[in-house]
């Protein structure tokens, strides 16, 4: 008799997850939310699509979001698609910037005037992270490919308004 207490008791409290579980997504939609347990993201190397990167990074540059809006509050990641050669001024963000390296070498250097030979290479599979306000300066020696993530809004200040690609005209 214990034990078929015990069973029913543990039924109700399932069955009660899973209906609780089921009202809050249904709720979520209700509300106008687009989250649930469902939502994902996935995106293979041809899923990517690559636009001209915002007029704040240097001309040449392509950029491919793969989750939230780099622009408004929230969560979001994003691809930048770097030619051979490009150069990213000393600049810093007001957030932490996550980095890794998919594609290509990126190299960077820390610190408020751009020298190259203080450059670290960062290989394929790299992984960095800078505090808000890291001074830092970046180039790609080949084709290269990484991906940022972080909080936005993602934000990028010059450490010289010169060096602003929104500043020329």
């Amino acid at each position: 008799m214990r034990r078929i207490i015990v069973v029913v008791a543990l039924a109700l409290v399932i069955t009660s997850l899973v209906l609780a579980k089921m009202n809050s997504q249904k709720t979520d939609k209700d509300s106008g939310s687009q989250q649930t347990a469902a939502d994902h993201g996935f995106f293979t190397p041809g899923d990517v699509k690559w636009v001209d990167a915002p007029n704040s990074l240097p001309p040449g540059a392509k950029v491919a979001t793969l989750e939230g809006n780099p622009s408004q509050e929230g969560l979001f990641t994003m691809r930048l698609l770097l030619p051979k050669g490009y150069k990213i001024p000393p600049h810093w963000h007001p957030a932490v910037e996550h980095v890794t390296v998919i594609s290509g070498s990126f190299n960077l250097g820390m610190g408020e005037k751009f020298d190259e030979p203080a450059l670290r290479a960062m290989p394929v599979g790299t992984f960095a992270f800078m505090p808000p306000g890291t001074r830092h300066f970046a180039m790609a020696k080949g084709e290269t490919v990484i991906q940022v993530h972080g909080v936005g809004p993602w934000k990028i200040n010059y450490v010289n308004p010169a060096d602003d690609p929104r500043n020329r005209k």
